[in-house]
């Protein structure tokens, strides 16, 4: 956390951060329920000039350590979303994807930030795992509906290098008509999908600035920054990272890389792509999709009605 304190001094004055200028904050990657509020207390310290007014504070946290003191710590600090990873309410489930909360305390940790006062509480479910069932699936979806949420995140199992599941790439099971079925689902419940992975009530703001294109501050060890063309790397090795914060590696990002990304982004989102973003050709290609129903175009801008499409479409455009 002093390394992460070190880091953020820095990267405010790179950024020329001003008083009231950050939007968003998010506490991600890891366990942040794992680490006292107490510890925070310094973070928040140095952001509070520099957060605006009304601006989204997010934590992500795991239903076994996210106690009801650590909750209104963090909601004490400023926190005012609150995502868990509750992955499934399903405890066969939950064994095979190696988490060590129950279903029952899922449950009690969002009924939990409910009463402290948190308005704004998500909660992620993963999908396309060995030995998902319909039935499995709906029952998940039906959970997560009975509880006080404004949003969800939905997530197929993906096998990264260097993960506990790399040796066992059977788990990944992803069927396409199982996943339109499960954004159906989670829609047929008044939730609005806005992008690929996510639905809800309530848009988060922050997940919004990423797809914008937004420039953003990153902090902490395999944490990621972006300001205009550079992109920032802090060391994803812990040890090195607590020894020096400031060792921060970058990334000129080419005008071909920043439109690529931005098409991506803006066809697995409900922001679309803007014409004055694509050359004459991709622009001919556009036309072409929206001709056959793949995409349609509102005052100059291209939006993508599949977001499951959004990397065939972007390589087609490219191509």
């Amino acid at each position: 956390m002093k390394a992460l304190y070190i880091q953020l001094e820095f990267e405010l004055k790179r950024f020329k951060a001003e008083k009231n200028s950050i939007e968003t904050i998010f506490i991600g990657g890891g366990t942040p329920s794992t680490v006292s509020p107490k510890l925070y207390e310094p973070i928040f310290k140095l952001l509070k000039p520099y957060l605006a007014c009304g601006s989204e504070c997010t934590s992500e946290a795991n239903p076994n350590s996210a106690t009801k003191e650590w909750l209104l710590g963090m909601w004490n600090l400023g926190i005012n979303r609150i995502s868990f990873g509750v992955q499934s309410f399903n405890n066969e489930k939950l064994k095979l994807l190696n988490r060590a909360h129950s279903p029952i305390q899922a449950k009690e940790a969002v009924c939990n930030a409910k009463e402290i006062g948190f308005e704004n509480i998500s909660l992620d479910l993963i999908y396309a795992t060995l030995g998902d069932t319909k039935e499995l699936l709906r029952h998940d979806i039906q959970t997560a509906f009975s509880l006080p949420i404004n949003h969800i995140s939905a997530y197929a199992l993906t096998i990264e290098e260097g993960t506990p599941f790399e040796s066992k790439p059977q788990m990944s099971k992803e069927n396409l008509k199982l996943t339109s079925w499960i954004f159906k689902e989670i829609q047929a419940h008044g939730f609005e999908q806005y992008e690929i992975s996510n639905f809800g009530k309530y848009k988060s703001r922050h997940n919004m600035g990423y797809w914008l294109y937004k420039d953003y501050i990153g902090v902490g060890s395999g944490a990621v920054g972006k300001l205009e063309s550079q992109r920032y790397y802090p060391s994803a090795v812990l040890e090195e990272y607590i020894k020096n914060p400031l060792e921060i590696k970058s990334e000129t990002l080419r005008d071909e890389d920043k439109k690529i990304e931005q098409t991506f982004l803006g066809f697995r989102s409900c922001l679309g792509v803007h014409g004055a973003l694509l050359d004459k050709n991709e622009k001919v290609r556009a036309d072409i999709l929206v001709d056959e129903n793949k995409l349609t175009e509102e005052n100059g801008i291209y939006y993508n009605p599949d977001y499951l499409l959004a990397d065939e479409i972007t390589l087609f455009l490219s191509s």
